[in-house]
């Protein structure tokens, strides 16, 4: 292992055993789909909120986000401030204590009940699907990480961050994620603490760090330290970006709309935990563009020639810490690269299990016989992320892929679980035509880009446009078909009661 004394090495290899044997020590007394979906419903609120944060800022963000802000600056704080704390903050509070009403595993259940299981079916075919390509952009990131600060050929980091990961998910299921997940969010949040301090040490503070990128940035760099860019320039993050497709699509959508995140809420014992839990997450959502964003700006002040903005992080990890806190900060930076893989994998695995298998091939079938058909499951998706993870290589930067992928599905869904939620109009023909329309929408305008969007990046206008194709073909579909029987709707629309 390049680069990392033996003392650090002690240290990876301890958190890595240690969080195998919590896996197994958590998974032991679990026999049913409740215990192992959703922790029994025995989850503690500040672990879950401190679970909601690092499934989101895992190896996709640490990497990707501070590989843009390296590239394009301090905007990129928006992913977190516009894209994040506002959102959950109105999930708190309307979304997720009616999903924890409502005893649904997932919310594909959720629109099956409401719309129909046409609807319930192609969601969680969408969602698994993705879940598994991004389970495959995980590895992959990680792999390039280890492959940078530790020198580990990129397979054999691939199918070792597979096995961990794979091992503690497997054995332990939600419970399990929860809570090695809050051990990985005081690891991260020390590692992360420690480099940035070093960095602008070396760098020479915030005058240091303004002067330097003024220095070698030249014209490009004019717009750098900006927090909100005009409409018309060719960044992916201008003004009506953020606000169209981020803030009133994509966040919303994510914090509301995506299982990975809202199914540890739904193992919390209570409505009140529920809510308490998601906003304890907004809470210390303030802190993490600090963690993430500046990172990248410091590191475009002391490394300039990377050839790729996702080298950023690792390759300050790798060139500015001394033997001893090295170890610390690569446990740290493994554990943000763990968190966000072991909560898709988790819940790859219940979609699949609850949704199609349940539904399709056994609806009979007990707790028991589900829960080993969810650890197979987990198995089967984690081999399958192995031999996706290449493929992550063909794109330019990790965290835009995951957005492309988001930005296709998203905004067509969040248009359903909205009417869904708020309008009793809202019916299953027009739930089925909102969701394929808003998704060919999504895959088209990704197809001829060129010429249409001024940037190269348009997930965020793509996300509004097909949440808004979707939004409208349901409410027309809907209207010019029958209603669904108000009696079947009840503790389904926020507006009835159970």
């Amino acid at each position: 292992m390049q680069r990392l004394a033996a003392i650090d090495i002690c240290i990876v290899l301890l958190y890595l055993i240690g969080l195998l044997i919590a896996g197994y020590l958590l998974g032991k007394k679990q026999k049913t789909d409740k215990d192992y979906f959703l922790g029994g419903r025995k989850l503690k609120w500040p672990m879950v909120g401190i679970s909601m944060v690092m499934s989101d800022i895992g190896a996709l963000e640490i990497v990707g986000i501070a590989g843009l802000a390296y590239t394009s600056g301090l905007s990129m704080a928006n992913y977190d401030w516009i894209g994040c704390i506002p959102a959950m903050i109105v999930a708190a509070f309307i979304f997720i204590p009616f999903y924890w009403r409502s005893g649904v595993f997932t919310i594909p259940e959720y629109l099956g009940r409401r719309y129909n299981q046409t609807v319930r079916s192609l969601v969680a075919v969408f969602w698994g699907l993705f879940m598994i390509a991004n389970l495959g952009i995980f590895l992959w990131t990680s792999a390039k990480t280890l492959n940078i600060l530790v020198g580990w050929p990129i397979y054999a980091s691939i199918l070792a961050t597979a096995f961990v990961i794979g091992f503690y998910t497997f054995a332990g299921g939600l419970r399990a994620v929860v809570f090695t997940d809050t051990i990985q969010y005081f690891v991260l949040l020390l590692g992360s603490v420690i480099i940035i301090i070093l960095a602008f040490i070396k760098v020479g503070g915030i005058s240091g760090l303004v002067s330097t990128v003024e220095e070698i940035g030249g014209p490009s760099r004019k717009e750098f330290f900006h927090l909100v860019l005009p409409a018309d320039t060719p960044h992916p993050l201008s003004w009506s970006a953020v606000l169209f497709g981020l803030a009133f699509v994509l966040s919303p959508a994510y914090w509301i709309g995506n299982q990975a995140i809202v199914q540890r809420n739904l193992g919390t014992p209570s409505e009140r935990d529920a809510k308490k839990s998601v906003l304890f997450g907004s809470f210390l959502k303030l802190s993490i563009p600090f963690l993430v964003v500046v990172p990248g700006l410091v590191g475009f002040a002391l490394f300039p020639n990377l050839a790729k903005g996702d080298d950023v992080y690792p390759t300050m990890l790798r060139e500015l810490l001394p033997p001893g806190l090295a170890g610390l900060v690569f446990a740290g930076f493994l554990a943000a690269l763990m968190s966000s893989a072991d909560s898709y994998l988790n819940s790859a695995s219940t979609l699949w299990t609850m949704d199609i298998y349940k539904q399709y091939i056994k609806p009979d079938a007990s707790g028991e016989h589900l829960f080993k058909v969810g650890k197979s499951l987990t198995l089967l998706f984690i081999i399958m992320a192995v031999l996706l993870a290449p493929m992550t290589n063909r794109f330019p930067g990790v965290f835009s892929l995951f957005i492309t992928l988001l930005s296709i599905i998203q905004g067509p869904i969040f248009a359903l679980l909205l009417l869904g939620m708020l309008w009793k109009r809202a019916n299953g023909q027009g739930a089925v035509a909102g969701l394929i329309f808003g998704v060919t929408t999504s895959s088209t305008l990704f197809w001829i880009k060129n010429g249409i969007f001024k940037t190269e990046d348009p997930a965020l206008y793509v996300a509004w446009w097909s949440f808004t194709t979707a939004l409208l073909t349901t409410i027309i579909v809907s209207l010019l078909t029958r209603p669904k029987p108000a009696e079947s709707l009840k503790g389904l629309v926020y507006t009835t009661k159970a």
